[in-house]
Order: C-alpha cells, then structure tokens, then sequence
C-alpha cells in the first residue's frame, strides 16, 4: 500500500508540471535523460507496440536545428513552403475551445508586455519554440506513418510519462506541436527515415524562474465541470 508521502510526491509530479518557457544553461547529464526516457517507457501501448521513437539534442546539433527552423520561420517565402502533416488543432474553433486558446495566449503575451499590435514581437516568441526555449536538452519525437490513431493515444501516455518524470528530478519541459511544420527540416537535419513522422518536440532543462514568462500558470476545470457520475 502506498503511503501518503508516496501519494503526495505523485500528485506534486502532476500538478507541478507546466510548460516552462525559458531555462537555465545548466546541462542535464546523458545518464540522467537515459533513466528519465527508460521510466516514461513503462507507459501502456495496444498490444505492447511501443510505437515511440525519440531523437536527443543537446550542444551543436540543437543549435544547428534551432538555426534551420529559425530561418525558415523568419523568411515569410519560406515558412510558406512548410505545412504539418496532421492536424494537431481543429480545423473549425468552437466554444468553448477558442475562449480557452486566446485567453492562455493574451495571458502569456500580457506578462511578456505583448500588445495585439505588436505581431513582430509575438512572432520572435513563437520563434523562441524552435530555440527549444533556451533548454539544454531538445527532444524530437516521431512515430511509424503505418500506426493508427490507438498508437497516438499510447504515444500521449509516454510524453505524459517524460513530463510527470522529470518533474520529479526537479527538471522540467514544454511539449512543442510547433516543430511539425518544419518536418521536412527535420527530417533531413536528423537522418529521420521516411516511414517516421514528426509527432512533436519538447524541451527539457531546469527552469528559469527569474523569467516572467514561467510565472503563467494556466487555469483548469474543477472536477464537476467535466466529471458525470453515473450510479
């Protein structure tokens, strides 16, 4: 039976995790992200498929990477030429999905002292993704194009995994859907084989908190908002 100090270390993992956006340059050891992706790999898969695959940048190849994106994104004629391979938002917002969405992006650009009219400024911090928000560990995950939609719920369950388990070495992340457009940069700059697809990114250091930025902390529904209880 679990003890309560169990109890409470797992639920500070969950609810101390938030997506960090600016980190200190203090490395993160191999050893450490070995053990941290070895434990997020207990996640549950249909059939034990264990359809992730995961690519680790630290030092010149994350740099390297950050400054191919970065020019495409910087390079209207150039972004345009990059589109995702799945759509990872609806295609049509509805409420009350779109009020959610701008309210943690307004909040977000509020602390940085981002105004509606400043679309340069709000461009340099959507580039910042691809910086890996200044994290000395990128990560790239991708998945075989012949796994259905079943394996990508399993693939959520280990990103899951990574984030509550590096919470609980004091690390922390921010998954990153905005590395799919730029697969093909990807692809090529990783050696990615072309039965693999790009699922997302995500950083993976320890946190800034002299940075505004990584004072957001987003809202979420009390439990009787989307919990029925059927007797």
């Amino acid at each position: 039976m679990p003890s309560k100090s169990d109890q409470l270390a797992v639920d500070n993992a969950i609810t101390s995790r938030r997506s960090i956006r600016a980190y200190l340059p203090t490395p993160v050891p191999r050893a450490d992200i070995e053990q941290l992706l070895q434990v997020a790999a207990r996640a549950p898969s249909g059939t034990n498929t264990q359809p992730w695959k995961v690519y680790v940048l630290t030092g010149e190849r994350k740099h390297a990477l950050s400054a191919a994106i970065l020019a495409a994104h910087n390079d209207p004629s150039l972004s345009r030429q990059h589109t995702e391979e799945y759509a990872y938002y609806p295609r049509e917002w509805v409420s009350p999905f779109i009020e959610r969405r701008r309210k943690v992006g307004w909040d977000l650009y509020a602390l940085l002292g981002l105004t509606r009219e400043n679309k340069a400024g709000m461009a340099a911090q959507h580039g910042r993704n691809y910086e890996f928000f200044g994290a000395p560990v990128g990560l790239i995950f991708t998945i075989d194009r012949i796994m259905e939609q079943g394996s990508w719920l399993d693939y959520g369950m280990f990103l899951q995994n990574i984030m509550v388990a590096a919470r609980g070495r004091g690390l922390d992340t921010c998954p990153q859907a905005a590395f799919t457009q730029y697969h093909k940069i990807i692809q090529s700059m990783l050696s990615i084989p072309d039965n693999e697809t790009v699922v997302c990114g995500m950083s993976l250091g320890y946190a800034d908190m002299d940075k505004v930025e990584n004072s957001l902390v987003t809202e979420r529904m009390p439990v009787a908002e989307f919990v029925k209880f059927v007797d």
